[in-house]
This record gives structure tokens, C-alpha cells and sequence, in this order.
């Protein structure tokens, strides 16, 4: 938990890039929100509510980090949380990025909340780098990234939502097929 003596630690740039680059062992992802309004994406999500085809080489910077890592023995995975009906922006990510991203190396995970009660998960998205360091994604309701903060407190809160996380959910494609995405 972020501490609350402590001044914030705000991450931008190749400070933040740097997380990405310098892991040595494993970076987790819990995604919380339905939808993320990230201006590097909004023409290719605009393309994809358009019917149109997904672009050549979409996402290749992103899946050339994931096999890197992977190639070198590091892990990357991320758990997101949905609620059936998908929004668009959902079904853009499960039609377009994350396949693509599991074809990478992502271990990419889903839990559906649908039908059952949240098994002890907070509304925070988060990366955690090593099992050590935890940096807090923080967006409006809309879904715009407000900030990326550097926790310097306690992380063991964090090492539980990611094992209930793990345990909570099922690999994109077991859900992707029980859907017929």
C-alpha cells in the first residue's frame, strides 16, 4: 500500500520505459477497468469499431518486448477483469491485442465477474516487476491514464491480489473459446 507519509513517486518517460526493460524475472498485470481511453490506440480502436481489418504489424514494438523477455527466460502476465456484456473496447482487445500478444508470449488471464461475487480484488490497476516493486496505474472513470505511481510502501497486499488473481482466473483462450470469441 502506498505509503502515506512518504511523498508520491510519479513515473513518466524512460523512467517508466525502464521497468519494462530491466526486470529480471517477471512483470504482473491486474486490469481492473472496461475500458482504457489511451490516445496511442484510438485509431486503431476507432479502425476496429469500424469493422475494418486489423493493421499489419499491429503491436509489434509491444510484442517484440514480450519475446524478449520471454526468449530470455522472463515472464509476463496479466490478469483482467470483465463483465459480460463486453464493452467495445473489450472486445477490441480480445479480438485484436491480446491474441496477438499470447502468440508473443503473454500469459494473459481473464476473470469474469459476471455470475460470481469478486474474490478479494481491489479496483486499482497495477504492474509489478519481481515480485518487489509495485507501480500503480491510476485513471479517470472514463478510462484515461491520470498517472503511474511508484509504491514505496508495503507490497504484500499486492503479492495477494496477485495470487487470488492467478487462482481466479483461466487462460485468454479457454475463455476466448468457451465465448466463441
Amino acid at each position: 500500500m502506498p505509503d502515506p507519509e512518504a511523498e508520491p513517486v510519479y513515473l513518466d518517460g524512460d523512467e517508466w520505459k525502464a521497468y519494462f526493460r530491466d526486470f529480471q524475472r517477471s512483470a504482473f498485470r491486474l486490469e481492473t477497468h472496461q475500458t482504457y481511453t489511451m490516445p496511442g490506440e484510438n485509431t486503431t480502436f476507432s479502425a476496429f469499431k469500424a469493422g475494418e481489418p486489423m493493421p499489419e504489424g499491429f503491436n509489434a514494438r509491444w510484442h517484440g518486448i514480450i519475446k524478449g523477455h520471454v526468449e530470455a527466460g522472463r515472464t509476463m502476465t496479466r490478469a483482467k477483469i470483465v463483465r459480460r456484456p463486453l464493452t467495445p473496447y473489450s472486445r477490441y482487445l480480445f479480438s485484436w491485442a491480446v491474441p496477438t500478444n499470447v502468440a508473443a508470449g503473454e500469459d494473459y488471464r481473464i476473470i469474469d465477474l459476471t455470475d460470481r461475487p469478486n474474490p478479494g480484488l481491489p479496483e486499482q490497476d497495477f504492474w509489478m516487476f519481481d515480485e518487489t516493486t509495485v507501480v500503480e496505474l491510476n485513471y479517470r472513470p472514463d478510462g484515461t491514464q491520470i498517472n503511474r505511481e511508484l509504491i514505496t510502501g508495503d507490497i504484500t497486499p499486492y503479492l495477494e491480489w496477485r495470487r487470488i488473481a492467478l487462482a481466479a482466473s483461466v487462460p485468454f483462450e479457454e475463455y476466448a473459446k468457451a465465448l466463441e470469441i
